[in-house]
């Protein structure tokens, strides 16, 4: 039985009541393991077809599936961003609301991605995403994640939610305030969330995520939606921080979510000086009630419409194109928009979204094809996972063959595909790249990602 701190069992028996004992139970119980499809890659019917191990589907996700299998991680699906592995609970607030294809979609507190991902994969080619992260290494990891997974049209920032509202102001119909929180609701998964839990850290967290939830507001535009989430369970950093947003903003109203997720949660908890009658239609994820740990999110909804058009408009220049780049992208792809090539950063990349994004303020920005070295150009893995679908040639591989054990361990291996860049799949998804030679794959899969020996 985990360990909780007296002060903190005495607020969940006041929040629950008759239900204390049985969350209390389900903290004893093994954490839930789920995954879910990424359907820029592979349907969730191909998937399912596919899938070499047991999972059951989670009801108030599409794509979403409960699993158990122990080395998932090193799966050759896993490798080739098939899924993403993610806490069901989790899931949850991207599914509040039913998601435009062309919206652009702010997500504030990204990493490691789980969230920014379930989003992207609602939009469609004209959709855009930025997935903000202020950590660096944090944002790296939700960087590398965005790149395993092959998607486009998205951009990562590394800042601080107050530089970010200056730098997006009025640009997004949806915002996910994914809120850094004391975390009540991970303790069955993380017991460095009970030690660091106290009354003190919770009123913190509340004034951090309030301070993060008013920056929302000036990156939003008119008649845009806000999704505020956390994992915890405290009414300061819920409804209470809900309730004053709300007599703070007049132009705000708090949004039934969809029926789906509504099925699958508790009402928002109603307190004494509450000032917002509908307090209810915030929602309550809880382990003892559903398969997952805890969760709560709120649907907001900007009802004016006058923040729309304050963002200044950019000129955009006409680039000039580097034939060594046009060359190779000739060359490897079957085609491609060539007005969505672009220099970011100094470095070539394929992007449409319908966003300028200066140079330097974006850790990522769409696609990058590579490097440009003298008079050819080193592709970058992003590229190859992005792109692969275009590839003109193709190395696919077994799951279970020796070929695709070797590719992810670093080695070369034989082929009879024709010279040049190629990719390597597996079932039609993108693994990595390699340059053929003379019928031998030269590997390109990074350092960092390659499988040891053994595995």
């Amino acid at each position: 039985m985990i360990s909780l701190p007296e002060k903190y069992k005495n607020r969940m028996e006041t929040l629950l009541g008759d239900e204390f004992g049985n969350y209390l139970s389900a903290l004893s119980e093994k954490p839930v393991r789920a995954l879910r499809v990424n359907t820029d890659k592979i349907s969730t019917e191909k998937f399912i077809q596919i899938c070499p191990f047991p999972i059951e589907r989670i009801p108030y996700v599409e794509n979403g599936f409960y699993f158990e299998y122990d080395g998932i991680g090193n799966h050759p699906f896993h490798h080739a961003g098939m899924f993403y592995i993610q806490e069901p609970g989790a899931m949850a607030p991207a599914e509040c609301i039913d998601i435009e294809t062309d919206w652009k979609i702010l997500d504030m507190c990204a990493a490691p991605g789980g969230k920014s991902t379930q989003l992207k994969n609602k939009l469609g080619e004209k959709g855009l995403l930025v997935s903000n992260e202020i950590i660096p290494s944090r944002c790296r990891i939700l960087t590398g994640n965005i790149e395993r997974l092959g998607l486009k049209n998205t951009v990562t920032t590394c800042m601080d939610t107050k530089k970010l509202a200056r730098s997006f102001p009025h640009s997004f119909d949806l915002i996910m305030v994914d809120a850094p929180c004391s975390g009540e609701g991970m303790f069955r998964k993380e017991e460095i969330a009970i030690s660091e839990w106290s009354e003190e850290n919770v009123k913190m967290c509340a004034i951090r995520s309030r301070e993060i939830l008013e920056n929302a507001v000036d990156c939003l535009k008119g008649d845009g939606y806000i999704i505020y989430a956390t994992c915890t369970f405290s009414l300061e950093e819920n409804e209470m921080l809900i309730d004053s947003f709300l007599s703070d903003h007049p132009e705000f109203e708090l949004l039934e979510v969809s029926k789906r997720v509504v099925e699958s949660t508790s009402d928002g908890i109603f307190f004494e000086g509450c000032s917002t009658p509908e307090i209810n239609r915030c929602r309550r994820f809880y382990p003892h009630k559903s398969r997952g740990e805890g969760q709560f999110m709120a649907l907001l909804h900007c009802t004016c419409v006058h923040a729309e058009g304050s963002r200044k408009k950019q000129e955009t220049k006409k680039e000039k194109t580097d034939p060594t780049v046009t060359s190779f992208l000739e060359d490897v792809l079957c085609g491609y928009d060539s007005q969505s090539l672009h220099t970011y950063n100094f470095h070539p990349v394929l992007f449409s979204g319908d966003m300028h994004i200066k140079d330097g303020l974006a850790f990522s920005c769409g696609v990058t094809v590579g490097e440009v070295k003298k008079s050819y150009l080193q592709p970058h893995h992003q590229f190859f996972m992005a792109m692969g679908q275009n590839f003109r040639r193709k190395i696919d591989l077994s799951p279970d063959g020796k070929e695709i054990k070797k590719y992810l361990r670093g080695e070369e291996f034989e082929t009879d595909c024709e010279n040049g860049w190629a990719v390597v799949t597996v079932c039609g998804c993108t693994l990595g790249g390699v340059k053929v030679v003379s019928g031998r794959a030269k590997n390109h899969y990074p350092k960092g990602l390659r499988i040891k020996g053994g595995q």
